[in-house]
């Protein structure tokens, strides 16, 4: 059924439709809205028996839904940014025992300083914990690929991370097509868990492994990332028989066959790379983009393929690992080990930054120039940057930078101490 609906609100209808049992809820923006929601549909008792448990914290969050995976549960919850980080000791144990938790993350930047906005730095600070990501372009491609991650993490028993950018997605109104329940029926069987807590047969889950066995336990774990990088496509061709739309490639491309130029990006950004590269190519420029739709398992081989013909390769992408540059473009420059095609990364959108089409045009005519600082933070202020770099090397006590930056650009006062 087509409704104009927000996207927190067409992800929660979409669980739903999964009939999850449990659904733990700490509420942390940007993802709210769609635990709120749940929480109406299980009131109005649309979910049949389901379990809605509100917690005091995302820690407890994740331990509920391990608790009711061990019991045979299909569980779910969400979060965002430092309720992320709030979890990650209990995230790693939901992978490390291979329970199959389905998990909304609203992406959003980690602080400090504090900030609210949309980038990747939390997704990505949880990038090896043995989840599998999966990141939306469109709410459409939200809504889908929760039904396919519940499907996925059943049956390779492996808790997956459904990421959709932070305001941008979690609270756009645009036309999604949400399905029938008989549809999702008959996609998404009825959960058969490998394994579970059972006092007939009594067994411990997260014991303690030495050196003697951990570094075969944690291959396991990587064997399942392995497995997933075949079943992904399977179930995104599944999906598109059953639903009549395509969603869940591990790799999107997009005027690539001719293209010297090509860009690699993860999640809503994509919607304006493309329209850039529409205008460029109209420039007569040999450009086409790919589409990252999961970090983990990070599907090296198709994307080298895609990228086969490439003269050189564009990373844009919202984050940073500070000291080294990009962390995507680290892993495209690991699919393209062993070839000499440059990939150039631009730092783009942290903190919810604006990425202007315009922008992207100047940064892609330079790397198409093969003339880019490498990595590019894109429209970074340097005059801003000089003025406290000469600061800090004037004065031992030069104050906090974050402060400092907001009197630079005039969105809060001078203080009266002389900095």
């Amino acid at each position: 059924m087509l409704k104009q609906i927000e996207g927190s609100k067409a992800v929660a209808e979409a669980i739903a439709l999964c009939r999850p049992e449990v659904i733990s809820a700490y509420p942390i923006t940007p993802q709210t809205h769609i635990v709120e929601d749940l929480s109406q549909i299980v009131k109005k008792g649309a979910l049949g028996n389901c379990q809605y448990i509100n917690v005091e914290s995302e820690f407890a969050a994740m331990s509920c839904v391990i608790g009711a995976s061990a019991t045979g549960a299909r569980a779910y919850t969400a979060t965002s940014s430092q309720g992320l980080l709030f979890m990650a000791e209990a995230v790693y144990n939901a992978s490390g025992m291979g329970l199959p938790i389905v998990m909304t993350l609203g992406n959003r930047a980690i602080g400090a300083p504090i900030n609210i906005w949309n980038d990747h730095s939390d997704s990505m600070s949880m990038a090896n914990s043995g989840w599998i990501q999966l990141h939306a372009e469109t709410n459409q491609e939200a809504v889908d690929l929760h039904i396919i991650a519940f499907r996925l993490a059943e049956q390779l028993s492996v808790p997956v991370m459904v990421c959709m950018d932070g305001f941008i997605l979690t609270h756009a109104y645009e036309r999604v097509d949400i399905p029938t329940q008989e549809q999702v029926d008959n996609f998404l069987p009825k959960f058969e868990p490998v394994q579970m807590l059972d006092p007939d047969e009594p067994l411990t889950m997260g014991a303690m492994v030495g050196p003697e066995a951990f570094t075969e336990v944690r291959y396991l774990s990587h064997h399942k990332q392995l497995q997933a990088l075949e079943v992904i496509p399977q179930l995104a061709s599944e999906f598109e028989k059953q639903f009549g739309r395509k969603s869940g490639a591990m790799v999107d491309p997009y005027h690539t066959i001719d293209a010297d130029t090509v860009v690699v990006s993860l999640g809503s950004i994509n919607g304006t790379i493309k329209d850039t590269i529409d205008i460029l190519r109209e420039d007569r420029c040999s450009i086409g983009s790919v589409k990252l739709g999961a970090f983990r398992p990070f599907p090296l081989a198709e994307l080298r393929e895609a990228l086969s013909g490439a003269r050189r390769v564009i990373v844009v992408e919202k984050d940073v690992a500070l000291g080294l540059g990009g962390i995507v473009a680290s892993n495209v420059r690991m699919a393209l080990r062993g070839t000499s095609t440059p990939v150039y990364t631009i730092i783009a959108g942290l903190g919810g930054r604006p990425i202007p089409s315009k922008s992207l045009d100047k940064a892609f005519r330079q790397a198409m120039d093969d003339d880019i600082e490498d990595p590019l933070f894109l429209d970074l202020n340097h005059e801003v940057i000089d003025r406290e770099l000469a600061r800090m090397k004037e004065q031992r006590r030069s104050g906090p930078v974050a402060e400092n930056i907001l009197r630079e650009i005039g969105l809060v006062g001078h203080s009266p101490r002389k900095v």
